[in-house]
């Protein structure tokens, strides 16, 4: 299942490939078909809402399981702050929020892929105000933290789910709308590394807990492998959406990162929002946070 994809450079890294695409809007649909024929179905969803969500997981999981789920939907860095119909900052919601509760509610696939940015090295590993009410916008650096975040979830469901091969990337800044026209990179590159996780056979592709781009392995901000920050923001996210990231243990002995073995038998703690309090969206880790 792919969300938000350039449908065109996907026909190539998806080839030969059953795909289930998410529109955003009902009159996307259309395009979508148009651009991947071969898409076994489309799944049209609001993300910046929670019930949008909820219905997107719902009629994913109704087409069956998935082998690789690709979490690449996103707002950019241009945008004024806007509040989504959960009082939600916008970039947040449809960044951060959405690929969690998409991957807490659709059944666990073999292999998840979490899009981030190089702007997540420029993010603040911090949940004092992630919905920028204290705080004055500023859209790029909202960007750079929900990227970041992105990285955090995609790393936890790798410790947490030994079974799955979770990783992340950053495709470049190409020129797409979000991107604009003056980016540098080339756009027929943006989907390689993201169909390479999600279908490639080769070592390299075959592992969790990866960040990678242009299919090679990429320093990420330090925060990212912090287990007990990794644990916070799904706590923040659980507590947000009332859906905690189930226990999935499977089986264990994937290879990480650069070859290491995998995580094995990590599984979450049972009600992952426990030890959480809320003060006008404000959030405070535990004194002793349980890390699972």
């Amino acid at each position: 299942m792919v969300k938000g994809a350039e449908r065109v450079a996907w026909r190539t890294g998806l080839a030969g490939k059953e795909a289930v695409m998410i529109a955003a809007r009902r009159c996307r649909c259309g395009d979508t078909r148009r651009e991947l024929p071969s898409a076994k179905a489309v799944v049209i969803g609001d993300l910046a809402t929670m019930a949008g969500m909820r219905q997107v997981a719902e009629a994913a999981n109704a087409v069956g399981r998935y082998d690789a789920v690709i979490h690449n939907a996103g707002v950019g860095y241009r945008e004024p702050r806007l509040e989504t119909g959960d009082g939600l900052e916008h970039v947040f919601a449809v960044n951060v929020l959405a690929p969690y509760l998409l991957t807490a509610l659709i059944e666990p696939p073999a292999r998840l892929v979490y899009l981030s940015s190089g702007m997540h090295r420029g993010g603040t590993a911090s949940l004092a105000d992630p919905q920028w009410e204290r705080r004055p916008w500023n859209g790029a650096q909202a960007y750079s933290d929900s990227k970041l975040f992105d990285v955090a979830l995609a790393f936890a469901v790798a410790r947490r789910w030994p079974a799955v091969r979770s990783n992340a990337l950053e495709p470049g800044w190409v020129p797409t709308r979000m991107g604009g026209p003056a980016a540098p990179d080339d756009l027929s590159l943006a989907p390689v590394t993201q169909a390479w996780l999600a279908v490639g056979d080769e070592p390299a592709a075959t592992v969790t807990g990866g960040y990678f781009y242009h299919q090679r392995p990429r320093e990420v901000a330090p925060a990212v492998r912090d287990a007990a920050f990794q644990d916070e923001l799904l706590g923040y996210c659980a507590a947000l959406t009332g859906t905690t990231l189930p226990e999935f243990a499977g089986s264990a002995g994937l290879a990480g990162p650069a070859g290491l073995a995998g995580p094995a038998g990590l599984a979450g703690p049972a009600g992952a929002a426990a030890g959480w309090s809320m003060r006008s969206r404000s959030w405070c880790r535990p004194a002793t946070p349980s890390l699972g």
